[in-house]
Formats: C-alpha cells, structure tokens, sequence
C-alpha cells in the first residue's frame, strides 16, 4: 500500500505565492512514489487567496482547503491543518517558498531510515533579513534556552516532517495558548535538524512585522517558562531589603541630625524605583493571568466557515 504524506499550509495574504508554491510542490511529488495531499489553512485572507484555491481543488482531488471565519493566527491554522491530515507523514511549510520543497525528499529518506521520528528545519544563516530581527531573534532563542527546560533551536523553522506517532502527540496538547516550536520540541521523539541557506520571498508580502513576531516571541517565554514570574518575586524581595535598608537609614539619620527640610528629591527617587518595580511585577503576573483567563474560557481554537 503507497504511503501518504500530508502537506499542512497556512496561508494568509498568499494569493500570488499559492500557484508558484503548487507549481513546485508538483515537480517534488511527480520524483516521489508516495501520495500527495494538500491541505490549505485560509486565515480569513483580505485578498483573493480564497478563490485561488477553490481552482487548485477542483483541477486536483488531492488538494483541500479550510476557511476560517476570521482571522484566529497561524497557530490555530496550523492546528486545523494538523487535525485534518491523513497521510502517514506529515509536513507543515509556508506557501512563500522560503521553506523549500526540494527538502522533501530529502526528509523523507531520514525518517524511511527509521532513526529518528522528525526531521526539522533551521537557517544556517540570515542573509537578506533585517538586522534588527535577527539580532532580537538569537537573543530569543538564547533567552529561551537558559530559562526554560524545553530548549528550541537556533534559526529551527516551523518547516518539518513528522511521522503519525509524532504528529497524534502534538495534537494531544489541547492548550489554547499554541507556540508550536515549543510544542514540538516538548513532546519529545529524535528530531533531525536539517540547514539550508536562507530564502527570500519571491511572490506576495510577509504579514510578519517586527511586532508581530516580538509577540510572538513573548508567547514563546511565556508558554515554556515560568521564570519571568520568579524575576518578579526576585526583584519583590530585593526591594523589600532595600526599603527596610533605606527606612533603617532614615530612622537613623533623624535621631542623629534631627529633621532636615532636603530630603524630598531622594524620597521620591525612592517611591519611584519601588513603583516601578511593583508596576513591573504586576505586568509580570497580569500575562499570566491573562494565559489563564483563556485557558479556562475553552474557546474552540478556531472556526471552519468552509472546507473541502
């Protein structure tokens, strides 16, 4: 019996990128003896994308799509993809042709191997993207990696291939709250990380800016680490030595030298530093707050208003 491999794509804005990415995806498959099918995540697209892929499915049976009813994010695309993929692989990639279909095969072979369970993705380098991103990028992942027990990798993409034991632990994790790099790495298995050069977009443009992706990132920490909340309870604690200190010094300094007019600059140095440290720590826990006040909502983590 021929075995299939699931192509998972998110897609929002990707009108333009869609017919390039199929095109290619095409020659891959027809090298292949393997079935094929394709399962295109709409994200509620402000442009044509929609009507794109009502043509790629009904010149190709293998090709399906989901519609969203509004815009939920790519987490919650990449999660409906996941859910209605059926081959015994599973590959999730971006329609832009930066995650390059001449790794398929290549990926394929690993995991036919039977070694490891996953085969990810990662940059080797950063040509062509903005200075600013790649630098708070690495910073991430190495933040990321000394405060939490879940290590990502550096430049790794969301671009991989998993087999259906992989793929059924990712979609027991039911969190509404989704940041699958973690997820992918958390659930474990031997994952086979493979580099390649960076690709710049050649169709379309990224719906990605720098504060979507700080966001996301945010999310990251967030999600996979609980130590934001005891830097909170650090800096309560060192605060609270410094006021018995400096209230230790006030007491002192009166009984000595009496009441002095001047006093005032420093007293408000004081109430300032220990406001914003309590405002600090309360954002801290209002994130937190808020993570929980989604979990316990139990939204669904999208809505499908049309798929085939």
């Amino acid at each position: 019996m021929t075995k299939m491999i699931s192509i998972v794509i998110p897609c929002y804005n990707e009108s333009e990128s869609v017919p390039y990415f199929y095109k290619e995806m095409e020659k891959i498959r027809q090298t292949m003896s393997y079935e094929f099918e394709y399962i295109f995540v709409d994200d509620h697209s402000t442009d044509t994308t929609r009507e794109v892929l009502r043509e790629l499915q009904a010149g190709d049976p293998a090709v399906h799509f989901i519609f969203f009813s509004k815009n939920f994010g790519k987490e919650a695309g990449m999660l409906a993809g996941l859910r209605e993929a059926s081959g015994d692989f599973v590959t999730v990639m971006d329609a832009d042709l930066q995650d390059p279909p001449t790794l398929i095969p290549k990926m394929m072979d690993i995991l036919e191997e039977g070694v490891y369970d996953c085969v990810g993705t990662r940059r080797s380098d950063r040509s062509g993207e903005d200075g600013i991103r790649s630098f708070f990028s690495a910073l991430f992942y190495k933040l990321e990696n000394k405060i939490s027990d879940t290590k990502m990798v550096d430049g790794a993409r969301d671009f991989r291939m998993m087999t259906r034991q992989v793929l059924d632990s990712v979609l027991s994790l039911t969190e509404y709250n989704r940041f699958s790099k973690g997820l992918f790495e958390w659930v474990g298995y031997d994952t086979y990380y493979l580099e390649y050069e960076n690709v710049e977009r050649e169709h379309g443009n990224t719906s990605w800016s720098f504060w979507n992706l700080l966001s996301y990132s945010i999310e990251g920490v967030i999600n996979f680490s609980a130590f934001p909340l005891r830097i909170a309870s650090f800096f309560g604690f060192f605060t609270f030595v410094i006021a018995i200190l400096a209230s230790a010094f006030i007491v002192i300094n009166t009984l000595y030298n009496g009441i002095e007019t001047p006093g005032w600059a420093s007293m408000t140095c004081i109430l300032l530093f220990l406001g914003g440290i309590q405002l600090f720590a309360i954002g801290v826990l209002g994130e937190y707050i808020s993570k929980i006040f989604l979990e316990t909502k139990n939204r669904p983590h999208y809505i499908i208003k049309e798929k085939k």
